[in-house]
């Protein structure tokens, strides 16, 4: 499981590989009528959108930390296991890295709410729906699923913040120790 991790925080082909089959078993789930050759296509679609979205992202947060791509999956690597670089100039990279991983969550931060209340309608206006036309099974899931990702969201976004607040005090107190 440690390698498979490991492989899918290095590898982009890795990850379009996983993107691929989650959404070509997804297409076949919800478009069971359709050809077969129609749900590879959809889902190469799905996987290529993904993976610029990625690329773009880590391309972005790379330039900004001064470093490569393999530089930045294993400096990420050390933020979710709490570990700090002992190298003076990792840490400097690591300190800009942090910065910008924080400063980009706490912007993105502000549209949250407004979000969060656009799914809301989505599932409200879903429950009327499914009132008027009279059947509720449908909607009702969907409204779970709903809250269970915006719970989802959040827990997520908490866990981050407090990685990278974490790590930035680590990397001040490196610095105030030497």
């Amino acid at each position: 499981m440690l390698s498979l991790k490991r492989l899918l925080d290095r590898s982009t082909t890795a990850q379009a590989i996983l993107v691929f089959l989650l959404a070509l078993g997804i297409t076949a789930l919800f478009r069971k009528g359709e050809h077969p050759a129609v749900w590879v296509f959809q889902s190469a679609f799905y996987t290529g959108i993904a993976i610029a979205v990625l690329a773009v992202q880590r391309r972005r947060a790379a330039r900004a930390a001064g470093i490569d791509a393999g530089g930045l999956a294993d400096l990420s690597r050390k933020i979710r296991h709490h570990e700090v670089p002992q190298d003076p100039e990792e840490q400097v990279v690591m300190r800009r890295l942090v910065a910008q991983q924080l400063g980009q969550t706490e912007r993105a931060g502000k549209w949250l709410p407004y979000w969060l209340g656009a799914m809301g309608l989505v599932a409200v206006g879903m429950l009327v729906l499914g009132a008027v036309t009279g059947s509720l099974t449908f909607p009702l899931l969907f409204t779970v699923g709903m809250v269970a990702l915006c719970s989802w969201v959040l827990w997520m976004r908490r866990r981050s913040l407090d990685r990278l607040r974490r790590m930035r005090r680590a990397l001040g107190q490196e610095t105030l120790s030497r």
